[in-house]
C-alpha cells in the first residue's frame, strides 16, 4: 500500500473530526474576529467598523494593564505554591507507611470536588463573622478581632491563592507521585550508600527524573491559572475595588456585564493570543527539556 494512499485515507478519517472542529471552533472564533473590529453591543444593532479601535483601546488602558499584572501574580504564585507542595506531598506519600493508601484517597478530594463547591467552602471558611480561619486564628492569638479575608484588596487575591492552591495541587502530587514510582530504586539505594543526604538525593538524583512530569504539570497549571474565572468569581466576582480582577473576568463584565460585545471580542482574542504563546513557550521547553533526556 503506497504512502500516497495512506495519507488520503487518514485525512478522509479525519474528516468528520475536523467538520466537528470547524463547526465548534473555527466558525465561532471567525464570528468573535470579525465583532472585534466593531463597536457593536450586545443586544441591539450590529454595530460600525471601527478597525483596531478596541484592540488600541483595551491594551492602552489602565484596567487592562492592572488586571494583566494581577492575572499574572494570581498565576506565577499560585502555580509556584502548587509545585511545591505537591512535590512535598508526592514525597511524604512515595514512603511506605500505615494508611498510606487512605491519605492518597483523601489527597485526591480537593481536585475532585467541583470548583464551585471548593470556592462555596472556602467562602465560609473565610467568612468575616463565623468563619473557621477566623476562629482558630483568635483562639491561638495571632489575630484580635475577626477579618473580612475577602473584604479587604491587602488579603483578598492572597485569599485567593490559598484557595486556589488547595483546589490543584493534587494534581501536581499526583503527576510527581507516578513520576517517583519510576525512579530505580538502585539508584536511591546506591545515593544514601554513598552519605548523600536527603536534600542531595533529591537534588542530584530524584529530581532529574521526574523533571519532564513536572513541567507537563507546570504546563498544565499556568495555562489554567492565566486564563483562571470560576473560582475568583464565585468568591469575591473581582472586588473588592477590582483587586482580584482578572482577565477573564474583565473579558465577562466588558462584554456581559457592560453589553460592550465589540470591544469584549478584542480583549477575548487578545486574552486568547496571551494564553497561546504563553502554551507554545512551555511547549517547546517540554520539547528541549526531552530532547535533552534523551
Amino acid at each position: 500500500m503506497s504512502g500516497t494512499w495512506l495519507t488520503t485515507r487518514a485525512w478522509l478519517l479525519m474528516l468528520p473530526l475536523l467538520a466537528v472542529m470547524i463547526a465548534v471552533i473555527g466558525w465561532p472564533l471567525a464570528d468573535t474576529v470579525g465583532l472585534s473590529f466593531t463597536d457593536a453591543k450586545l443586544v441591539g444593532t450590529p454595530g460600525n467598523f471601527v478597525g483596531i479601535d478596541n484592540y488600541v483601546k483595551m491594551v492602552s488602558g489602565n484596567n487592562f494593564q492592572r488586571t494583566l499584572l494581577t492575572t499574572a501574580w494570581f498565576a506565577i504564585v499560585s502555580v509556584a505554591a502548587e509545585m511545591v507542595v505537591g512535590v512535598l506531598a508526592a514525597l511524604l506519600l512515595n514512603q511506605e507507611f500505615r494508611g498510606r493508601t487512605t491519605l492518597r484517597a483523601l489527597m485526591i478530594l480537593p481536585w475532585a470536588l467541583p470548583t464551585v463547591v471548593n470556592a462555596t467552602l472556602w467562602r465560609l471558611i473565610y467568612n468575616p463573622e463565623y468563619g473557621a480561619l477566623n476562629a482558630a486564628l483568635t483562639q491561638i492569638g495571632l489575630i484580635d478581632t475577626y477579618r473580612s479575608w475577602l473584604g479587604e484588596p491587602g488579603s483578598a487575591l492572597t485569599a485567593l491563592i490559598v484557595a486556589d492552591c488547595w483546589k490543584n495541587f493534587p494534581l501536581v502530587a499526583l503527576i510527581a507521585l507516578a513520576a517517583l514510582q519510576a525512579v530505580p530504586r538502585d539508584v536511591t539505594a546506591a545515593a544514601l550508600v554513598d552519605g548523600a543526604g536527603p536534600f542531595s538525593r533529591f537534588r542530584f538524583v530524584i529530581l532529574p527524573h521526574i523533571a519532564g512530569p513536572l513541567m507537563v504539570a507546570l504546563v498544565l497549571r499556568t495555562i489554567e491559572a492565566f486564563k483562571v474565572f470560576d473560582i475568583i468569581w464565585v468568591m469575591t466576582r473581582g472586588g473588592p475595588a477590582n483587586s482580584t480582577r482578572t482577565l477573564s473576568i474583565l473579558v465577562y463584565q466588558e462584554a456581559f456585564s457592560f453589553q460592550r460585545a465589540g470591544s469584549g471580542a478584542s480583549l477575548a482574542l487578545i486574552v486568547t493570543l496571551l494564553v497561546s504563546v504563553l502554551a507554545a513557550t512551555y511547549a517547546s521547553l517540554v520539547r528541549k527539556a526531552a530532547g535533552s533526556a534523551a
